[in-house]
């Protein structure tokens, strides 16, 4: 898997074909993720953040999505610390990440 920007904001992710039909619901899994961080946070459920940001961490260099991993550790670190303020950030650049991931089977 190979990440990079382009100039029209996308994050291109190089992907091997054999995942092409597994990526789709992975993604939508992550914005469903995205939207139970969100409801975590309103009630201050920092373990289900943490919970949820351990399981990125662990998925997403398997299904060719560093930066989700990333994400997902940084998130899980947050968590752990109460960190409201990292955790908003965190979520933010999943939240953009997912809408401007750019997915190229090869």
């Amino acid at each position: 898997m190979n990440d990079e920007s382009n100039a029209g904001g996308k994050v291109v992710v190089y992907i091997d074909e054999g995942l092409e039909g597994l990526i789709p619901g992975y993604l939508e899994n992550r914005r469903a993720d995205v939207r139970a961080i969100e409801a975590a946070i309103t009630s201050g459920d920092y373990e289900t953040v943490r919970s949820l940001g351990h399981q990125m961490k662990g998925s997403g260099g398997g299904y060719g999505f560093d930066l989700i991993t990333d994400i997902g550790k940084s998130l899980e670190m947050a968590a752990k610390e109460n960190d409201a303020e990292n955790v908003q950030k965190w979520l933010a650049e999943l939240t953009n990440l997912l809408e401007v991931v750019e997915v190229i089977y090869e």
